[in-house]
């Protein structure tokens, strides 16, 4: 039997009168690195919020079944039938969540905002008053380290460049100790080389450390150079979810419709080649 590390049944979500995601049903196995791809205003970073029970799900499905928009993570419902778990903060503490902007916490050092992926298994006075253990600040320390910023560890996270502030936030999900990590877009606004960089720690984690990786993509490029699966969002539902190999150019067109040639273009025209395929090669 499969081991699904992600379950969701029947998704639909409205904000006011415009409904964004359609009856939308996804498994992910545990250990997958899966691509998720789709133009502007697909539902790309609101399946992602659900997952994590940032945001609430309608309470009836498009096709009014009570038993709608049913989510569980690593066994555990995160929400259901529009309705968040009465565990959802510990639940949480399981999911790592990359945004694009970073999210970190500027006049904090970086060693501070790693600190802070310990807040969902310590006492909630522990972490207000910010009073972390030794072998806490080893491990934050140590996931500094997988990510090439442990030198950076007394900087205040303002102070850093895009990529560097991205690294802090993954090394972050590290020490959270997340099972799952759910990244939005984390190369969006990043150099090709701090994108590769970026992908390369995310592809480390997956192959190291078995962690299930979905990472919200927009140069499709990248979806073939690291994830072995695509799901691709269009109009709030699943157009395509299997092998990235196959994703030709027609499907793409079918799924971008006229932003297609930008997507399939490489970052500045240089194709992205991973360290594996380097090796291969």
């Amino acid at each position: 039997m499969q081991d699904y590390v992600i379950r969701v049944s029947e998704l639909n979500k409205t904000f006011g009168s415009k409904q964004v995601l359609f009856d939308l049903s996804l498994d992910i196995a545990r250990g997958e690195m899966v691509a998720l791809i789709g133009s502007s205003g697909s539902g790309k970073s609101t399946l992602l919020r659900h997952l994590s029970g940032l945001t609430r799900a309608d309470a009836r499905g498009h096709r009014q079944r009570d038993e709608s928009g049913h989510i569980h993570v690593m066994g555990d419902v995160i929400q259901q039938s529009g309705r968040l778990s009465r565990n959802v903060r510990r639940q949480r503490s399981r999911i790592g969540y990359v945004f694009q902007q970073f999210n970190l916490v500027g006049r904090l050092s970086v060693m501070e905002n790693v600190l802070l992926g310990h807040l969902g298994r310590i006492p909630r006075w522990r972490g207000a008053c910010r009073l972390f253990s030794a072998s806490e600040r080893n491990e934050a320390m140590a996931s500094l380290r997988r990510v090439g910023m442990a030198e950076y560890s007394d900087r205040r996270a303002s102070t850093l460049s895009g990529g560097q502030q991205q690294r802090v936030a993954i090394a972050r999900a590290l020490t959270q100790r997340a099972e799952v990590i759910l990244a939005d877009e984390p190369i969006a606004s990043l150099d090709p080389e701090s994108a590769k960089n970026v992908m390369d720690i995310l592809a480390n984690i997956n192959a190291t450390d078995k962690t299930t990786v979905i990472v919200s993509l927009h140069q499709i490029d990248y979806a073939r150079a690291y994830c072995p699966r695509t799901v691709a969002l269009k109009k709030g539902g699943i157009h395509f979810d299997g092998a990235t190999h196959s994703l030709c150019d027609t499907r793409l067109s079918q799924i971008y419709g006229a932003e297609a040639p930008e997507i399939v273009t490489p970052p500045h025209g240089n194709p992205v080649v991973t360290v594996h395929q380097m090796a291969v090669a």
